[in-house]
Order: C-alpha cells, then structure tokens, then sequence
C-alpha cells in the first residue's frame, strides 16, 4: 500500500514539474491558430501580435524586479532605444510593417521601436539581475567579454550571410540589386537589434522565468528553444496562412541554419554575439537588395 501511494505522488510530481512547459506550448500554438484564424477578418503582422504579449511580460518584470537594476542598467536602455529611435529616423532601406495599421510614418515607428526597445532591455536586464540565461557584458562593464562576443557572431554569421543572399536570390527569382553600404550597414542595426533584445534578451529569460523552478536543470535551453521557434516562425506571416506545411518545412530549416546558431550565440557569448550574427545577415541582404 505504502509503495502505491509513493508511486501515485512521484506520479503526480512528474506531472506537475512539466505543467508550465506544456502549458507554455499549448499558449503559443493557440497564438499562432490564432493568427491563422484572425487573417479571414484582419491582416495581422506575427510579430507585432508577439512583440505586444512580451512588452506586457517586460512590463510585468520590471514592476517585479526593478529593485534588481541598477542605474548603469537604466541608462544603457535608454541608450539603446534613441540608437534605434533616431536610427529608423534615417532609415532608406529598412522599412518595418505598420504597427497593427496604426503606427505608418517614420516618426510613429521611431517612437514606437525606441519604447519598445528601452522596455525590453530593462525586462532583459532585471532578469538577468536574476541569473537569466543571456547576459549582456556591456551593462556588466566587462569590454573583453562583449568585443569577443561581437567578433565571434560576426566570424560564424558572415558565411551564413552570403547562403542567405543565395537564398533569396533563388526563391525570389530576384537578382542582386547593390545598395548604398553605408545605408545597408546603418539599417541593418534596426531588426538586429530591436529583435535580439526582444526575442533573444527578454522573451528567452521571461519563458526561463517560468520553467526554472519546475524545471530547474532544462529551463535554459527548452526556453531558448521555444523563443528561437517562436521568432522564427513569424517570419511566414502568408504562408502560414497559404501553404502552412510549406511554412512549418522552411521554418524548420530557417531554425536549423540561423536559429541554432544565434541560441547558441547568445547563450555561450552574449546577447553582444546575436546582434553582431543578426546585424550581419541583414547588413548582406540590404546591401544585396534584398
């Protein structure tokens, strides 16, 4: 009888530790139906639709954990939000979706991207004040640690940068169309750094937030993991809605080729490393026209 209820208890533990993981996974892929479904009545941009959930989770950890900040940690946010506010002021070859067919002119989004990105990094910055899984050697004043990050990112993405351009080349029956180098290596900081910091730096640690206590061992990787799917993934807004298999087959080999490379990155050489591996894949294509 006593092993009974023993076995029935670890049972039940064994459950409830992998509760927050399936419940996570279920939450995304009924977002993503979601998506699907809301595309018969609206045209909705995936990753405006996420961007929005990870500002309120930002919200909600810097309420939590703001004691945890430090003021250099307040200051680089907000360094970090004019360098892409003023940025996308200027931008010529980067022109981000209208946010939700509000947010069109350059102002708008300018405002918008440098809100977004100060109270991103402030959430990825309190989370990692808490031993988060990405850290960002700059705000720790550590410049070895940051420039080495920035070269190896630049090392392993400068050849998948040049497939990338293949890429497109190919599925986009599109021949390359040089731009001004300057603009393409200036625009290129927009996604690079708004989505590392929002996806890389601050969904990755809030999805950790939630799986380290119930997984304490695997919450570092399986919440790097889901954060790669999930940014992936919304790059295939119509397709999804076209040819979904087409879209699940090309996501998949997107998150093989640069999504590995950048959780890996940013995991074992800082959020510096992802930006630098993200920068100089946009930087080719842009230069590309592409």
């Amino acid at each position: 009888m006593n092993s009974k209820i023993i076995l029935e208890r670890q049972t039940i533990i064994s459950k409830s530790k992998y509760a927050p993981l399936v419940g996570l996974i279920t939450a995304i892929l009924a977002l993503f139906v979601i998506r699907v479904l809301a595309n018969q009545f609206i045209t909705l941009h995936t990753f405006y639709f996420f961007d929005t959930l990870i500002m309120a989770g930002a919200l909600w950890v810097l309420v939590k954990y703001r004691r945890a900040l430090r003021w250099s940690d307040w200051l680089w946010a907000l360094v970090l939000g004019a360098v892409v506010g003023v940025g996308m002021l200027f931008a010529t070859l980067f022109t981000p979706y209208p946010f939700f067919k509000f947010v069109k002119s350059a102002p708008e989004q300018a405002l918008l991207r440098g809100l977004g990105t100060i109270l991103a990094t402030l959430g990825g910055l309190a989370i990692m004040r808490q031993g988060g899984p990405v850290q960002f050697h700059v705000a720790n004043r550590n410049w070895k640690k940051a420039s080495w990050g920035v070269l190896v990112g630049l090392t392993v993405g400068l050849p998948l940068a040049v497939l990338n351009v293949f890429a497109l080349q190919l599925t986009q029956s599109h021949p390359i169309d040089w731009q001004n180098p300057i603009a393409a290596l200036f625009d290129a900081l927009q996604p690079a750094v708004v989505e590392e910091i929002i996806y890389r730096f601050m969904l990755w640690g809030l999805f950790w937030l939630i799986l380290r206590n119930s997984l304490p061992t695997q919450s570092v990787w399986l919440a790097g993991l889901l954060a790669m799917l999930i940014h992936n993934y919304s790059h295939f807004d119509e397709l999804f809605v076209q040819a979904p298999l087409v879209a699940l087959g090309m996501g998949a080999a997107m998150a093989l080729l640069w999504g590995l490379p950048l959780l890996v990155l940013a995991r074992c050489h800082g959020l510096e490393s992802a930006i630098a591996f993200h920068w100089v894949q946009d930087a080719a294509r842009f230069l590309a026209g592409f």
